[in-house]
């Protein structure tokens, strides 16, 4: 280990707390230090968590919490998969666990000041000896809308300060591989991106990179699957290209 990543995983390992269980374990936030397994049922909120309904796989509540809004999400499969098992992954070490990953990322991009949510707190447990299943409780993000519910009503320099932002997160090598229309959200005048299961930092941050492109093209198709009416989608993804290509606008 370099002395870069012993410094790197220090810093990490402060901004968490481990908890562990019987065949289970938390990763908590130490300002939330009152989290317990329980938190990551929606039962257990009763009417205070309200399930999310757009996009997703009906995994995701918004919970009224103690210090005020948060997203509790259940990792669930889909595709042809899911009907073997929707909600159990083959367990191949805890640091790999999906809840593990994606809090550990949260805290990483966040220190890069990069706008993503707050994580919260992170659970898995082991379920029949090879598999476990896992959840994640991450801040929510007051006064938002997805950008699936309104990409027809962005200007085009909405779609190039977005631009600008996707490539500032692919400058610092984080390869979202479900960016779509319902991982990015608006907040008045500031974009977020969110939903970062399977998300990583890539080591090849080259602009040619291949990733790179997997991550735009998959935007594009969630916006091409959108049916709102009078939604030029090709002149706003331009605008979105001259955004990631950081053109001047002089040269637009």
């Amino acid at each position: 280990m370099s002395q870069g990543e012993a410094v790197s995983t220090v810093m990490i390992m402060q901004k968490e707390k481990y908890v562990p269980g019987h065949g289970a374990a938390l990763l908590v936030n130490p300002d939330y230090a009152e989290v317990t397994p329980d938190w990551f049922l929606p039962a257990f909120w009763g009417t205070r968590a309200v399930s999310v309904s757009s996009g997703g796989r009906g995994s995701a509540w918004f919970i009224d919490g103690p210090r005020g809004g948060m997203v509790l999400r259940h990792y669930l499969r889909g595709g042809y998969v899911a009907k073997v098992s929707r909600a159990a992954y083959l367990y191949t070490g805890e640091e790999r666990t999906r809840s593990f990953a994606e809090f550990r990322l949260l805290s990483q991009l966040r220190d890069l000041d990069l706008p993503v949510p707050e994580p919260v707190a992170a659970h898995y447990r082991r379920v029949n000896g090879l598999f476990y299943e896992a959840a994640i409780l991450i801040g929510r993000i007051e006064d938002v809308t997805p950008l699936g519910d309104c990409a027809g009503d962005l200007s085009e320099d909405d779609w190039r300060r977005l631009g600008q932002l996707l490539r500032q997160f692919h400058d610092v090598g984080v390869n979202h591989p479900d960016l779509n229309c319902f991982n990015i959200l608006l907040q008045h005048q500031a974009f977020y991106v969110i939903d970062f299961d399977k998300g990583r930092i890539e080591s090849n941050r080259e602009p040619t990179a291949s990733w790179r492109k997997r991550n735009l093209v998959r935007l594009y198709r969630s916006l091409a699957k959108l049916d709102v009416d009078s939604f030029d989608l090709r002149a706003r993804w331009k605008a979105l290209e001259v955004g990631y290509a950081r053109v001047p606008a002089t040269q637009q």
